[in-house]
């Protein structure tokens, strides 16, 4: 307990700026964990979607009925669905249309289809460089605090005859407060980053080929 209360004594009679140093990392941290949290609920929710769609396309017998299963739904599709809604839509509606050739079909179906993937990505690569952000200027704003604090107790040692590490040990200790906060902000925030980096690249990877699988099925309708 006197630990806890050494360091709750550290914060609160830290000089104002390493307060707000403080206040500015625990904030980062929090704002960190939070999107650390609902980003790996998202790239679950998305593997899961991907995974599930994926054995629904392969055992459709009928795309059209598919898409309309899709398309019916209230709720809007996301990943592989936002594709193959967004391409098979397309292709019907240039295939109805007359003076459009075979190539011109697919070409529309393929930009549709890319929309809805640059959307997609762009969903997921959300939030991603806040995370990069933190990971990356958190130690240096700790160091400004530490840095800041350490001046703070060598300045005051001008007025004093004999120093002793009695009388700036408070302020240093206060100075790495800082410095650990900023460090506790940035690790989680740096494996996140490059975790989610990592899976995002991968999802990416999986709806780029569906496209590309997809895109090869429409050639074959439209050349029947």
């Amino acid at each position: 307990m006197s630990a806890d209360l050494s360091l709750v004594e550290l914060v609160v009679h830290a000089s104002v700026l390493v307060q707000i140093v403080m206040v500015i990392l625990v904030v980062a941290s929090v704002m960190s964990w939070t999107m650390i949290f609902s980003k790996r609920l998202l790239l679950r929710r998305a593997r899961r979607a991907a995974d599930d769609f994926e054995e629904r396309f392969w055992s459709a017998d009928d795309l059209s009925t598919l898409y309309s299963r899709i398309s019916g739904r209230r709720v809007q599709p996301t990943g592989m669905e936002k594709i193959f809604e967004a391409g098979f839509k397309e292709f019907v509606r240039l295939r109805k249309q007359k003076g459009i050739d075979r190539v011109g079909i697919l070409e529309g179906a393929q930009r549709a289809m890319r929309v809805g993937l640059s959307r997609e990505v762009d969903d997921l690569e959300t939030h991603l460089s806040f995370l990069a952000t933190v990971g990356s200027t958190s130690p240096y704003i700790g160091l400004l605090g530490t840095v800041w604090g350490i001046m703070n107790s060598f300045r005051a040692l001008g007025n004093v005859h004999q120093a002793t590490i009695a009388m700036v040990a408070p302020g240093i200790a206060e100075a790495l407060v800082a410095t650990a906060m900023g460090l506790f902000a940035a690790i989680p925030a740096v494996i996140a980053y490059n975790r989610y980096c990592n899976d995002v690249e991968r999802l990416i990877n999986r709806y780029d080929t569906f496209l590309e699988e997809f895109a090869t099925i429409l050639q074959r309708h439209v050349h029947s």
